[in-house]
């Protein structure tokens, strides 16, 4: 293990993909239509959510923030890999990786908590509804996103303060396409032990456990929808959740498979395109997810286009 000291003026070198040049313009106008595309459909949702009263509601205060939650999670990723794409310039400073790991790791776990608080609003919607204006008030609301950004942001604190007191070289090369915290405990010369215990801690306390809240809440839906006696009924309580439960599974899906798969020298790229997944199509794809089948929504929209043409 080489000896190293460590500064804040330590240069990372983010390797990215390794294609070839007609590839690499294929992929940084890929990732620039994902972002663009990213950042105007949540940002259409998380004003809509503000602008429309229609949509003040428990379910579209977390949508816009969950809206919120992934324009930081693409903005602090993606336009650095576009910025590396178009000048070949690998370069990133100590101070700029911590920036990303800081609010990718609060992004991500704002994205976990508030899908999960999504699956306990449905899940009273569902299965207790005479209790929902009760369950599920404006104050219940607020505080259960005080609690995620509370989270969320100790838990980003965290990543930082842990990562920046290991030791790195003068500079190093990042097998990743953003300063992804095993990527970067990888290639520390410190020993790493200790925090890659801590990073199985926070998965389990703050993905999985989430996870398993989610399941649990959509047997106990699943099993209130199937006792409604019409049929008309059950398909407005499904209809209630599909679009939350959608969310769910290009959420989780990719990064179950990224982080259950056996660790390979020769699945590095397919780790990264896997990564690009859930940072970059997951959150792109949310927006669609919530408006194509949405009444709400394209009704909120066609309000506000009706408005602006007025005046």
């Amino acid at each position: 293990m080489e000896k190293c000291s460590n500064s804040t003026g330590n240069v990372f070198h983010i390797l990215a993909f390794s294609t070839s040049e007609s590839g690499q313009c294929l992929l940084f106008t890929a990732v620039l239509l994902m972002y663009l595309t990213t950042i105007l459909g949540n940002t259409t949702i998380a004003l809509l959510v503000c602008l429309v009263p229609q949509l003040y509601t428990p379910m579209y205060f977390f949508l816009g923030n969950l809206a919120i939650a992934d324009i930081i999670h693409v903005s602090v990723t993606l336009p650095e890999l576009l910025f590396i794409l178009l000048t070949h310039d690998h370069r990133i400073s100590f101070s700029a990786c911590m920036t990303q790991v800081y609010f990718f790791s609060l992004s991500a776990v704002c994205d976990i908590f508030v899908l999960t608080s999504m699956s306990y609003d449905r899940y009273v919607a569902v299965c207790k509804p005479l209790q929902y204006s009760s369950l599920i008030s404006k104050d219940v609301c607020n505080a259960i996103i005080l609690f995620i950004y509370f989270t969320s942001g100790n838990d980003a604190a965290i990543n930082v303060i842990v990562t920046s007191l290991l030791t790195f070289c003068p500079t190093q090369n990042v097998d990743h396409f953003f300063c992804e915290l095993t990527t970067l405990y990888s290639i520390s010369s410190s020993d790493t032990t200790s925090r890659s215990i801590l990073l199985v801690f926070q998965i389990i306390l703050l993905a999985s456990l989430p996870f398993l809240l989610i399941i649990t809440s959509y047997i106990f839906i699943i099993s209130a929808i199937l006792n409604i006696q019409s049929s008309k009924g059950r398909q407005k309580a499904f209809s209630s959740c599909s679009s939350h439960l959608t969310m769910v599974i290009i959420f989780f899906g990719p990064i179950i498979v990224l982080y259950s798969k056996p660790e390979s020298e020769h699945s590095r790229e397919l780790d990264k395109l896997l990564s690009l997944l859930y940072t970059a199509v997951v959150p792109m794809l949310n927006p669609f997810v919530y408006t194509l089948r949405n009444k709400d929504i394209l009704n909120a929209i066609r309000d506000v286009t009706r408005r602006r043409n007025i005046f």
